[in-house]
């Protein structure tokens, strides 16, 4: 499944990794839940008990990239990089 049929499947949860300064300088996505990539590991059993798939992004991809394989290591196949933040809001408008 494509990214962005996954999007249009409407069952699945945003995770920005990217820090809350971060948001604060260059904005949000509204649905998206602000999860640090240096939090992942802490919080993992809050991000496993979401439903859907799960689509990571950050600043360029990079942190949301280490996010997925982080995840697909433990052994979850429902998660997708989603890029950027631009990226992620351009295919969310284009919807």
């Amino acid at each position: 499944m494509s990214l962005v049929e996954v999007l249009q499947s409407k069952n699945y949860h945003l995770i920005d990794v990217r820090e809350p300064m971060e948001l604060e300088m260059d904005g949000h996505i509204e649905e998206a839940q602000n999860i640090p990539l240096g939090e992942l590991e802490v919080r993992k059993q809050e991000i496993l008990n979401l439903s859907g798939t799960k689509i990571f992004f950050c600043r360029s991809g990079n942190r949301s990239g280490k996010a997925v394989d982080y995840f697909k290591s433990e052994g979850m196949t429902d998660v997708y990089n989603g890029g950027g933040y631009n990226d992620m809001k351009a295919t969310l408008e284009s919807l």
